[in-house]
């Protein structure tokens, strides 16, 4: 990997772990907290994106078939989610299974409850 001028060990080539940290300025293991927010944020853009059809234009989005791309989406987002944090964490000594399994459970959960009485 080529370092900008100023970092690195004087044209040796190899970057170092403290080089890469010190250029993005944070190790991304630290970011689970900034991911799983962004990904609620997603999961609520989600339902906020299905809501319209279900109360504003329920003529031309029936409601079946907003459930149907809001449960695809949600399964979708929450794969990504679970690769995102699982590939930053690797190598780690970091354990985030606990945020991972609450965050995927309130969403699935909200899902299904969403799925049963919103629109109906």
């Amino acid at each position: 990997m080529t370092l900008p001028k100023g970092f690195g060990s004087g044209g040796s080539g190899g970057a170092s772990s403290a080089d890469v940290e010190k250029m993005i300025g944070r190790r991304v293991e630290n970011m689970t907290g900034i991911i799983t927010i962004s990904y609620i944020a997603a999961w609520l853009a989600t339902f906020g994106g299905t809501a319209a059809g279900y109360f504003y234009y329920p003529w031309a989005y029936p409601t079946p078939s907003g459930h149907y791309a809001f449960i695809v989406l949600t399964l979708v987002e929450a794969i990504g989610y679970l690769f995102c944090v699982k590939v930053m964490e690797e190598g780690t000594k970091k354990k985030s299974n606990g945020i991972i399994g609450a965050t995927l459970g309130a969403t699935a959960a909200g899902t299904i409850f969403i799925s049963l009485f919103v629109g109906t």
